[in-house]
């Protein structure tokens, strides 16, 4: 398992995300190859990173 410095990360909402605390997901920028994503109502809670290959296939099949 490998740990990942995201102190100075930059978290986005996803675009599909409302503003009224129903089911959201940030996901960071910047970081070569990999998409960290967490759960926005604990963003100190756990991280899943994810590789960037995976990540677009994970969005390919939801827009599926």
């Amino acid at each position: 398992m490998h740990e990942f410095d995201l102190s100075n990360a930059c978290w986005r909402k996803s675009s599909h995300s409302n503003g009224e605390g129903g089911d959201c997901v940030e996901v960071a920028d910047g970081i070569p190859g990999l998409v960290p994503v967490r759960d926005s109502k604990n963003p100190t809670g756990p991280v899943l990173v994810i590789g960037a290959t995976a990540w677009v296939g994970f969005l390919t099949a939801l827009n599926d």
